[in-house]
Parts: C-alpha cells; sequence; structure tokens
C-alpha cells in the first residue's frame, strides 16, 4: 500500500484542527438544517463502552431515536438495555422485533433501517462491520482501534475513502482530539509554540483491567469472547486497545506524519495464567522515529501495584509542554497554560458527529484513526519479535490473526505468548 507522509507545514495549513472557542460557534444540531427528520440509530456491542456512545448519541440531537440493539450475548443486552431505556426515555425505542444476536446481529441491526450506527464491539471485528455499514450508506461511529492487524487497517483505510465519495460519516473513537484544551494545546504545538519537537514522551501505565473468570459451561469460543481483551486476536493487546489513546496524541503532535520505522521490547511479568489473561503482554516500552529525526518514546503497562501515569510530554526547540494533563507551554517569556472551557469529550464528538451529518458535511477522521491503530500495531510488532520494522512493512504485513474458525462448539486453543528473538515478523 502507498503510504502518503505530509509535511508539517502542509497539514498546518489544512488541518481541522480549531480552537475550542471556534468549536463554541458551531450550530447545535437542532438548529441545523434537516432537523426534522429522525436520525434512527443502531448499536452494535453493548459493553460499558457502547452503552455510553448511545447515550451520547440519544442527548446529541433533538430529534434522534435509537431504534435496534445487536450483540453476541442476549444477557449482555438484557443487562443494558435497562439502563439505556432509563437515560434515553423516548428516545429509546429498540423493541423485541429490532434486538439481535448472534455473529450476525451487525448485519440485521444495519439492515433494520437506521441512519446512523454505533460499533463498539471487540475490535477485531471492527473492518467487517465498518465495510458492511459502508456498503448499506449508513453513516458510522467506531471505536478505536479500527482494527487488531495490518490487512483490517488496510480495509479501514479504503473503507474512509469509500464513505467520503458516499458522503457518509465516519467517525472514530479517539476521544481526546474532541476535547478543547487539547485541541487548543495541539495548535500552537503545530503552530511552532515549542519550535520543531525533537522528542516525545508518552505512557499508558495502570493497573489490571477487567477479566473475566471461565464459568461451567463456556466453551473456547465464548470464554474469549467473553474476556475478549486478554485475547491478542480480539483486542490486538493493551498497547492496540488502550494506550493507542497515547500513541494517536503523539501523532497529533507531528502532524499526523508517518513514522520511519520502531523498535521496542515488553513481556508478561504478572499475566502468568493463560486462562485468565490470554496471550496479551502486560508492558511494552517503544521508540519510534520520524523523517525529521525526531523520537517518540512509548511505555505502557498494566501492573497492580505500579505507579500509574497517562500523560504526552514534549520537546522542542523554543521549550517543552505537558499535553496531556496540565495543558501547558513552558517556553520562556511565551510560556502558556489552557485556563479556557472544559468539555465533556465523549459528548463532544457525537455533538459534532450529528451535527456534521445535518449539515450536510460528514465528519470523517477514518485515515487518521486507521494509521494511528497501525502505529500503535508497529510498537506491538517490534515488541513482540524484538526487531527494528519500518512503518511501511508493518502496514504491509500479511498477518491476519482471525482464527480459522469461529464455531462455539468447536476448541478454539489459545496461542501461546510472543517471544521476541523468536517470534517472527510476517
Amino acid at each position: 500500500m502507498e503510504i502518503s507522509n505530509y509535511s508539517r507545514r502542509n497539514f498546518v495549513k489544512t488541518s481541522s484542527v480549531v480552537s475550542a472557542g471556534t468549536l463554541l460557534s458551531v450550530p447545535h444540531i437542532a438548529n441545523a438544517q434537516n432537523s426534522s427528520k429522525t436520525l434512527k440509530v443502531g448499536l452494535i456491542g453493548i459493553g460499558g463502552r457502547g452503552s455510553g456512545a448511545a447515550a451520547q448519541a440519544m442527548a446529541a440531537d433533538d430529534n434522534v431515536a435509537l431504534t435496534a440493539i445487536g450483540d453476541l450475548f442476549e444477557d449482555r443486552i438484557k443487562l443494558r438495555s435497562r439502563i439505556l431505556k432509563a437515560r434515553g426515555r423516548e428516545k429509546f425505542q429498540v423493541t423485541p422485533e429490532t434486538t439481535f444476536t448472534g455473529f450476525d446481529a451487525y448485519k440485521k441491526v444495519i439492515d433494520s433501517g437506521v441512519d446512523v450506527v454505533i460499533l463498539t464491539s471487540p475490535p477485531n471485528f471492527r473492518p467487517q462491520h465498518l465495510e458492511y455499514a459502508v456498503e448499506k450508506g449508513v453513516h458510522c461511529f467506531f471505536e478505536k482501534p479500527v482494527a487488531v492487524d495490518a490487512p483490517g487497517v488496510r480495509k479501514v483505510i479504503e473503507l474512509a475513502k469509500k464513505a467520503k465519495e458516499k458522503n457518509l460519516g465516519f467517525m472514530s473513537g479517539f476521544c481526546w482530539r474532541h476535547h478543547y484544551p487539547k485541541r487548543e494545546i495541539f495548535k500552537r504545538i503545530l503552530d511552532g509554540a515549542i519550535g520543531d519537537v525533537h522528542a516525545m514522551y508518552s505512557t499508558y501505565n495502570g493497573g489490571e483491567v477487567w477479566k473475566k473468570k471461565r464459568e461451567d459451561g463456556w466453551g473456547d469460543l465464548e470464554s474469549q469472547m467473553r474476556n475478549w481483551n486478554a485475547h491478542l486476536w480480539l483486542s490486538g493487546d493493551s498497547i492496540v486497545e488502550q494506550a493507542v489513546h497515547c500513541i494517536d496524541m503523539m501523532q497529533w503532535a507531528v502532524g499526523d506524519q508517518l513514522p520511519l520505522h520502531a523498535e521496542g521490547s515488553g513481556g508478561r511479568q504478572v499475566y502468568n495464567d493463560p486462562d485468565k489473561y490470554g496471550n496479551i503482554y502486560d508492558h511494552f516500552a517503544c521508540v519510534y522515529e520520524w523523517e525529521n529525526g525526531s523520537k517518540g518514546y512509548h511505555f505502557s503497562r498494566q501492573q497492580n501495584g505500579t505507579v500509574g501515569s497517562y500523560e504526552v510530554e514534549l520537546f522542542g526547540t523554543k521549550g517543552s509542554s505537558s499535553a496531556k494533563n496540565r495543558h501547558t507551554i513552558i517556553a520562556g517569556d511565551d510560556s502558556w497554560r489552557y485556563r479556557g472551557e472544559n468539555n465533556d469529550m465523549y459528548q463532544t464528538e457525537h455533538d459534532e458527529l450529528f451535527a456534521s451529518i445535518r449539515e450536510g458535511n460528514p465528519f470523517n477522521d477514518g485515515e487518521k484513526a486507521a494509521h494511528s491503530t497501525m502505529v500503535a500495531i508497529l510498537g506491538r510488532m517490534v515488541a513482540y519479535t524484538g526487531q527494528k520494522i519500518t512503518y511501511s512493512d508493518a502496514l504491509n504485513s500479511k498477518e491476519d490473526l482471525t482464527p480459522a474458525h469461529l464455531n462455539w462448539e468447536q476448541p478454539l486453543q489459545v496461542p501461546a505468548p510472543p517471544i521476541p528473538g523468536v517470534t517472527r515478523f510476517v
């Protein structure tokens, strides 16, 4: 696949990054054109994030209704539908006839007549679900990451272009790009507030995320699906499923230019039980390098009892910045701190998606989201193999993580965790 690398200057000229003040001037969706049409929303994947996104979609528009829900498991729908119904009230219009389960539930939701679909199932299925939605002409909100492997990323890049051709909304869940303080500080960084960025330091260090113990009666596939974030083929590992937020902010800081290559390490120090922890790593340390010589250092871990850190720090020729937490620029007399309005970024992303649909100019960040996902996958690849890998080679990797079958009855063995120096790049 051909890779486009944009110069920092060109990006600043053409970027859609705007200040919070500019955003506040955008009319609310209720006042936009075509507001009389009820926008029907479908939800695929009714976990915690899916429920939150559906509630935010219902709150984003005065004339919207949640009309269909699909999930692999009926018990999850029953549990969370009650919560959504209480939050959405008259906007919750899901019926038994528009409630679907199984691996084909996504098709049934999309075919039920929805205008917008929220895709929040495990990341492995994202490209497949997006492809069907775009084919059917449905606007999409889809959580990050966009895929778990390079073939999936390449598919989403193609779909982002098709969505633009069909004038469809195609918004990713990279929520920090909808946070007013982040928009303002990254705008200043891209305008040269700290000079040329030479080094970046990002962390996503925390404890273990939720894990579900296998219950009696669960086959291999159900056990893995119920505990999806512990399995490489479903989540892409923690650097892709979780820490990708910080990697996306490093990408933001360099104007979404693509790195040349990366190297790194990682492993399992506390994730020592395959029944509970699957085959993912519990820590990563990676360094990326861009064409101008700037480097990005990324560290992440999921280990209980350790010091937490969730930060993105940038160092340039004129100064430095805490872009994630303090929203400050340290540059002598030109030092600055964000003191403007804060916002609920999760709500803002839906407000902006629905407003853009009403205005006939649907939001589409699919290519950026796909490349940020791929940068995270590159970090996983170099940690797993112990090799230095170029972005181009990573993007063109043939490694497909999806198992040979998705059958409830057949055994589905959990592959052994990767071993640096032994595991090979494919």
